[in-house]
């Protein structure tokens, strides 16, 4: 299968060179994810011992924030299709350093909150989608290979804002650490997105974009022909169930496994192994991209994550084989995530398709833990993975009917 497009679009003339731009983008992204998504991972604890605040409604302001990111996500899209991502990303190195600055400050709960949707907003603005629809827009086809190696610094977020935020929690306390974080959004990656990052030309008509894939977009026709709706469909449901699964085992991993009467520390040893899979599996996929078509890195993905899951659930004794496959398929579904829909529907409208992909599985993501919790209360831990062994295995059948969908146009056309 060969790397489909409809538009020979092919980014800004004059657009820099990818080693350029990566490594700007590399450390951005992984400042970013750790002092948004990946904070309360350290903070938590701490905010609840200092504030007396509910546990639940501090751990509850992120899946607020990733409910606003994909509210927001349509709009950031058609603005990156618009006017480029150095304005959209210098936007979200704002809003990041605001919302950072608002839980500092909180004095109760409702203003914790309230900060979370604006990190929230931020983190639309300037996660992995931002990023990735930046990459389209400036490189177009081409943005396959920046795309894979943007993913491998990303996943060294947590290995190294984990321990950094442990580090100023411990000296200076959680208030002070997110307004060291703040800082670091408006004196480190504001002035990279400024300085680093070309202006690149506005675009008319296409940020009139509906938010409905296929609608008409102003000037510029439908976002994706009326022919390619289903594949459309089908390629943001099978991304949804993906974050969705990962969302869910990324909050309940160690008490799953601790269900096995795993020792505690033992279960952090082997959850430690879930991310040395995951850049791993991008740093093959990079070696080994150009020779196929992005489909199959995304059903090697879900075949991966759907075997890691199935292994636990069976309980299977090696539990560290289950943890790498599983690591290795949520590795490269961030790059597949990034680089299908570039390869699908070309690279004309690949921020505003971008957006609207996002929408969904960052909803998906913010809804995951309060629904594993849920499904572990009904039916026990090792209930909730054959839950999630279903769920993966249905995932398999959609993107194996994709790849069929995908075969059929190329035939076709």
């Amino acid at each position: 299968m060969t790397v489909a497009a409809d538009s020979g679009y092919a980014g800004v003339e004059g657009a820099p060179p990818l080693r350029s731009i990566i490594p700007v983008l590399g450390v951005t992204q992984i400042l970013a994810w750790g002092s948004s998504y990946y904070l309360l991972a350290v903070l938590a604890a701490p905010i609840a011992g200092d504030t007396g605040w509910s546990l639940a409604w501090i751990v509850g302001g992120l899946s607020l924030g990733l409910l606003v990111a994909g509210l927001v996500s349509p709009r950031v899209g058609d603005a990156i299709q618009r006017l480029g991502g150095r304005v959209v990303l210098t936007a979200s190195a704002i809003l990041l350093a605001l919302g950072l600055t608002g839980l500092a400050l909180s004095p109760n709960l409702p203003v914790y909150i309230l900060s979370w949707l604006i990190l929230g907003t931020g983190m639309g603005a300037g996660l992995y989608d931002a990023a990735f629809a930046t990459l389209g827009r400036l490189y177009g086809l081409g943005a396959r290979t920046a795309i894979t190696a943007l993913t491998l610094f990303g996943g060294f977020a947590s290995t190294v804002c984990w321990p950094l935020s442990a580090l100023l929690v411990s000296e200076f306390g959680w208030r002070a650490t997110c307004l060291i974080y703040a800082g670091i959004h408006l004196f480190v990656l504001l002035p990279l997105y400024v300085f680093a990052l070309p202006k690149q030309p506005k675009r008319e008509g296409a940020g009139a974009a509906k938010v409905a894939a296929g609608d008409a977009d102003g000037n510029d026709g439908p976002l994706v022909p009326p022919g390619s709706k289903p594949l459309f469909v089908l390629v943001a449901l099978v991304i949804a169930i993906s974050s969705m699964i990962s969302a869910t085992l990324s909050v309940h991993l160690l008490t799953i496994l601790q269900a096995r009467d795993i020792a505690l520390g033992a279960v952090v040893a082997l959850g430690a192994l879930v991310g040395p899979s995951q850049v791993g599996a991008r740093a093959i996929e990079m070696a080994i991209s150009r020779f196929h078509h992005p489909i199959w890195t995304k059903l090697a993905s879900t075949a991966f994550v759907a075997i890691g899951v199935g292994l636990l659930w069976a309980g299977f004794p090696i539990v560290a084989a289950a943890l790498i496959f599983y690591g290795a398929g949520i590795g490269i579904e961030s790059i597949a995530r990034g680089t299908l829909p570039l390869a699908i529907f070309g690279a004309d409208r690949y921020p505003a398709i971008m957006g609207r992909i996002a929408m969904p599985s960052l909803i998906g993501q913010a809804a995951s833990p309060s629904l594993g919790a849920m499904v572990i209360g009904s039916f026990g831990a090792h209930g909730a993975l054959g839950v999630l062994f279903a769920v993966a295995l249905g995932n398999v059948v959609l993107v194996v009917t994709l790849s069929i969908l995908l075969r059929r146009r190329e035939s076709q056309a």
